[in-house]
């Protein structure tokens, strides 16, 4: 269709004029009543980064995910909706202090972050390494067997792995910080590029 035959479709009534300022003003009373009336579980919002798109997802007790779009950004969603709460909404307010620590920590100004943590979707041994991770320091790696020594269970080499894959705040709680013992970066949820780019940020530092 060209331009003035949508032009003249919109007219007549084919296609529908969109108001952007009133779908925004309109979601924002959404938000705004959820907030209100206790509704509103879990606040999403995305960023974009050097990494790519990420999600990220706040609950009432901290962020409780980020998510690289190689994950599926609709599939985590749907995911938090039957783990956590059916009442998630988009509301970037929520996630304004997280925006801000990523932008940052991307810009090389943030060594850690400061942020309340949900750790609903990780338990027991998962719950203990991703407890362990912020305690490697910025810049620096540590290989799976170190991990699992450092977690009180020296075998479990491979759930150390597991733990890293099924981080659901990656960046934030920074697996990346884990690599194989010869040197090399292993596995990554956000793909081996992602992983790179952030162990060479921090070692740039």
């Amino acid at each position: 269709m060209s331009t003035s035959e949508s032009e003249n479709a919109r007219l007549f009534g084919a296609l529908p004029m969109v108001d952007e300022e009133a779908n925004a003003r309109l979601h924002a009373r959404l938000v705004a009543a959820a907030e209100r009336d206790g509704v509103l579980d879990v606040a999403y919002r995305t960023i974009a980064t050097p990494v790519g798109e990420l999600l990220l997802a706040m609950t009432g007790r901290g962020l409780v995910r980020v998510a690289y779009a190689s994950q599926g950004h609709d599939a985590v969603l749907a995911s938090l909706a039957q783990t956590v709460s059916p009442r998630v909404l988009r509301a970037p307010g929520q996630l304004d202090q997280v925006s801000r620590q990523l932008d940052e920590y991307f810009a090389g100004r943030r060594t850690a972050f400061d942020l309340p943590l949900d750790f609903r979707l990780a338990a027991g041994f998962r719950r203990a390494v991703l407890d362990h991770l912020p305690v490697i320091p910025y810049g620096q790696t540590e290989s799976y067997a170190q991990v699992a020594a450092a977690v009180g269970s020296p075998k479990a080499v491979r759930a150390v792995g597991t733990a890293c894959a099924k981080n659901p705040v990656p960046i934030v709680v920074p697996c990346h910080r884990v690599v194989r013992s010869d040197g090399t970066a292993g596995g990554y949820a956000g793909g081996p590029d992602a992983k790179d780019a952030l162990l060479a940020l921090e070692s740039a530092a």
